[in-house]
């Protein structure tokens, strides 16, 4: 087989990071239109991920966030995004690098993304206190509504991420 000189699969890589970093410029500023929500799985000991101490002694390996209703403050930079989610009633602000996600998926739409993880250098993480609350939540009222009579949703798993396979998703 020839050697990829251009490293086409570098080239993909970063292509398909530029559509979640699309996708996540656009909910901070717009928020989520209509049912899109988001299910991110990323390593939580890779270098850049910023993590509280409890969040991190729960998820050693590699850890799943939703953004759909309540989250706050979505930052997104060139390297990676930042978010406020509330875990077990405790406000935590989270720094993801996009190179350490593992996964996107919209269920919405049936849409998903896979990224190999396999060259993301793991690092003793840097870890954050829990962040403050939101002074202002953003969230509209048909949301709120509907996200106060649901639970915080938790991974059935809490060894480690569920493992989805995204050939369910895909329309056949």
């Amino acid at each position: 087989m020839a050697t990829d000189h251009i490293r086409y699969d570098v080239l993909a890589r970063d292509a398909l990071r530029g559509v979640l970093r699309k996708v996540l410029t656009d909910a901070a500023a717009h928020g989520l239109p209509g049912e899109h929500h988001f299910f991110i799985t990323f390593v939580s000991k890779a270098e850049g991920v910023k993590l509280s101490p409890r969040l991190l002694a729960q998820y050693p390996e590699e850890m799943t966030i939703i953004l759909q209703h309540q989250f706050w403050d979505l930052t997104v930079l060139e390297d990676r995004f930042e978010v406020g989610l509330s875990f077990g009633g405790i406000p935590e602000r989270l720094v993801v690098p996009f190179s350490a996600i593992k996964s996107f998926l919209d269920p919405s739409v049936k849409f998903g993304l896979q990224f190999d993880t396999s060259d993301v250098a793991e690092v003793a993480p840097e870890t954050l206190p829990a962040a403050p609350a939101p002074s202002a939540v953003t969230v509209p009222a048909a949301a709120t509504e509907k996200a106060e009579t649901a639970e915080e949703p938790t991974p059935p798993n809490q060894g480690g991420a569920e493992v989805v396979r995204l050939d369910r998703f895909r329309k056949k």
